[in-house]
């Protein structure tokens, strides 16, 4: 993972605009690689840029596959050359927010055939299918209001390996309002889920309880301070006591396995709302004993 304190690279070639509610862009920057690009003032909601971040770094800490992120500089000068990556609103363009953005590494810099929706056919060329496991029970403790993403990298055999990506939604969404049925969570296609053994959920509770808190606290706590807004952070520390709490994501893995066996071939569209019971068994706070400094500021 790249290090934060060794200052920001910047953007210096816009490349394109992609599509999502937070409008993100794609461009390079001047560590020579390609990033997909959100802004600090995306219409979707303040806590976007943490939610981005932290939710990487969870999934890292946790030994899932996402692309490699960090914090770049856009400048004015950037923006002003540039107004075709200024933010659509219904009132017309909004200038992107200067100074620190969120970036998350291009995959297709690695020259790999990449893949966002797969045929059927191909669920069994998939690396890492019990990894969309473990993700849906993270997804399910942080609170993820969208639903799960992610891409398939094609190797030079066939085989596809799952990268995890977008996590604005995490911790309640990108202004931490959000309740939704955990099911909301779940990658579109159940089918990539099929069965999980014993063993798998064995091995999901043993990886919660390996979690190394200590170092995943220093990285969240190297994120930019501008974007721990104290709702987003609050969303973390809920997501990291559900996690610690043994009963209960025993009762989420066999509620999700539970779910998936009921609806082996479904096409859920990810519409249900409200929050559903999974969460409703009474987490017991597992404090670190540990807090933010920044705890005082606004979200």
């Amino acid at each position: 993972m790249h290090s934060f304190g060794k200052g920001f690279a910047f953007l210096t070639h816009y490349i394109k605009n992609l599509r999502g509610g937070s409008q993100p862009i794609l461009a390079h920057a001047t560590d020579g690689h390609t990033y997909v690009v959100k802004f600090a003032n995306n219409l979707q909601g303040p806590n976007i840029l943490f939610n981005e971040s932290a939710g990487s770094e969870l999934y890292v800490a946790l030994g899932l596959p996402v692309p490699i992120w960090r914090p770049l500089r856009v400048s004015e000068d950037f923006l002003e050359k540039n107004p075709d990556c200024w933010i659509q609103t219904p009132e017309g363009r909004l200038r992107p927010s200067s100074g620190l953005c969120f970036g998350s590494r291009f995959l297709g810099d690695n020259g790999r055939r990449h893949l966002e929706i797969l045929p059927r056919t191909s669920f069994e060329r998939v690396r890492n299918p019990t990894d969309f496991w473990l993700a849906w029970l993270i997804d399910v403790c942080a609170e993820h209001a969208d639903n799960r993403q992610a891409l398939f990298a094609e190797d030079a055999k066939g085989w596809l390996h799952t990268y995890f990506v977008d996590f604005g939604h995490f911790f309640g969404g990108p202004k931490a309002d959000l309740k939704k049925h955990f099911r909301v969570s779940r990658y579109l296609d159940s089918r990539i889920y099929g069965q999980v053994s014993s063993e798998a959920l064995v091995a999901f509770r043993n990886i919660m309880r390996a979690l190394d808190t200590g170092t995943l606290y220093s990285r969240i706590e190297a994120i930019p301070a501008e974007w721990h807004h104290a709702s987003a952070v609050a969303g973390f520390e809920r997501c990291l006591d559900r996690l610690a709490n043994s009963v209960l994501v025993q009762s989420i893995l066999e509620t999700l396995a539970n779910d998936i066996e009921r609806k082996p071939e479904s096409g859920y569209q990810g519409n249900e709302q409200g929050p559903g019971e999974i969460l409703c068994l009474g987490v017991q706070g597992t404090k670190r004993g540990r807090n933010f400094a920044y705890h005082s500021l606004g979200a």
